[in-house]
C-alpha cells in the first residue's frame, strides 16, 4: 500500500495470510466435515460442529475489530469537524452518521466543510457514495 498512493479505489484493506490462506483453510476444512458426517458418527458431528464454530470466529473477529476502529473514526471526526466546520455546520456535528463519518475521514480539511455540508443536506448515508465525492483523498493506512 505503501508503493502507490491510496485512492477510493485501493483503499480497501486486503491480508492474504487473514483473508485468503486462513479463510480457505477453515472453509475447506468444514467442507471436509460436511463430506464426512454423511458417514455419522459422535465424533465427526462434533468435528463439523467446532469447524462452523471457527468460520464463525473467522467473520466474528474481523466485525469486532471494524466496530471498534469505526468508533475511534467516529471519536476522530467528531473531533477534527469540530475543528475544521464553520459555525453553522459546527452545531450539527451529532447528525453525522457512523456511516458518514467513517466515510467522510478521506477528506482533506479544505474540503471538508462542503462534503459535510452536502452529505447532510442530501442525507447520503452510502459509504461509497460519500468516499466517491472525496476530491483529495488523504489516506488511512492504519485500518484494521
Amino acid at each position: 500500500m505503501a508503493d502507490r498512493p491510496q485512492t477510493f479505489e485501493n483503499h480497501a484493506r486486503f491480508v492474504p495470510g487473514f483473508h485468503g490462506v486462513t479463510f480457505f483453510i477453515l472453509a475447506a476444512n468444514l467442507v471436509w466435515c460436511f463430506y464426512r458426517v454423511f458417514r455419522f458418527s459422535g465424533e465427526t458431528l462434533v468435528q463439523l460442529l467446532v469447524a462452523v464454530a471457527l468460520l464463525l470466529l473467522f467473520f466474528y473477529t474481523r466485525q469486532f475489530a471494524v466496530t471498534v476502529q469505526d468508533r475511534v473514526i467516529r471519536l476522530e471526526m467528531r473531533l477534527r469537524l469540530a475543528r475544521v466546520l464553520p459555525p453553522d455546520l459546527a452545531g450539527q456535528i451529532e447528525r453525522f452518521t457512523v456511516d458518514q463519518l467513517v466515510s467522510m475521514r478521506f477528506a482533506s480539511d479544505e474540503e471538508l466543510p462542503d462534503l459535510a455540508r452536502q452529505v447532510l443536506a442530501d442525507n447520503i448515508t452510502d459509504r461509497k457514495t460519500i468516499k466517491k465525492m472525496v476530491k483529495n483523498w488523504q489516506a488511512d493506512c492504519l485500518r484494521a
